[in-house]
């Protein structure tokens, strides 16, 4: 995961959470002054539960909306119509969820029973004509999160691979160094930890691991054949059928290795074996 899809994978949640808490927090206050002119007086703690039991149910559906939108993005006209079908299941569980938290708080846990939430007709087409907003509003938001995100994704610095080795400084028996061109290198074997390059009949010992030599090398010129063997493809001769399955390298240097039924695959990537 790149720092990017971290950076969002927590700011999306915070977002929605800021969103939804600010709406809830507005509209009770707004629902508040608006009883206070008609000379009611709804306190605003039951005014703010009211909101609450609406925007938690809200917060529920939005892996909804996410989900609709990866299936049935709107950039398609014609998935319009399983939109909307899915803002009268939206609509639906909205209702019937926020009614049930409501009952909740104000029966279950504040204890007033003269608190009813009646599911009717007329109040099932009252949240559905809210839910349409509601509804359209999630979708607008989470696709101005993906255009965010996308952008972002095609501005940010591609990585650039290591550049691989042309050369190894390779010590000698007798303490003197010398230079091998990767390029001439036929094959390198491993010798517990160490790796011996084989290059034009010469043999030079390097404290390194074949995994770690292998991960230095290009990978479109020296592939692993065996647990103990990485060859040059540029320098193979020959592939013959060998026994139990395997296969049987001969190089330029009249070396032959074996290339196990593990590791054929990414052999046949750069040189398919016609049978």
């Amino acid at each position: 995961m790149t720092p990017q899809d971290k950076a969002w994978r927590w700011a999306v949640p915070a977002i929605w959470a800021t969103i939804l808490t600010v709406s809830c927090v507005t509209q009770a206050y707004v629902t508040v002054a608006d009883d206070a002119r008609r000379g009611g007086s709804t306190p605003f703690a039951v005014s703010f539960a009211i909101q609450a039991t609406s925007h938690l149910v809200i917060a529920a559906l939005i892996p909804m909306i996410y989900w609709m939108q990866r299936r049935f993005p709107l950039t398609r006209p014609r998935n319009l119509a399983a939109h909307g079908v899915a803002i009268v299941a939206f609509s639906i569980v909205h209702t019937l969820g926020m009614g049930a938290l409501r009952l909740l708080w104000f029966v279950g846990i504040l204890g007033d029973a003269t608190y009813r939430f009646p599911i009717t007709l007329d109040r099932l087409g009252y949240e559905f004509t809210k839910d349409i907003f509601s509804y359209c509003v999630m979708n607008l938001g989470v696709m101005a999160f993906r255009y965010l995100r996308e952008r972002e994704a095609k501005s940010a610095p591609v990585p650039q691979p290591e550049p691989t080795p042309e050369r190894f400084a390779v010590r000698k028996r007798g303490g003197s160094e010398v230079v091998v061109e990767v390029a001439d290198i036929d094959w390198v074997e491993a010798s517990g930890n160490y790796a011996i390059l084989h290059v034009a009949g010469e043999t030079f010992e390097i404290r390194s691991s074949l995994a770690k030599l292998e991960a230095e090398l290009d990978p479109k010129r020296f592939v692993r054949v065996h647990k103990s063997h990485l060859v040059n493809i540029g320098r193979v001769v020959e592939v013959v059928p060998w026994v139990s399955g395997d296969w049987r390298i001969r190089l330029q240097d009249g070396a032959e290795v074996n290339l196990s039924r593990r590791y054929r695959q990414r052999f046949e990537a750069l040189a398919p074996v016609k049978t």
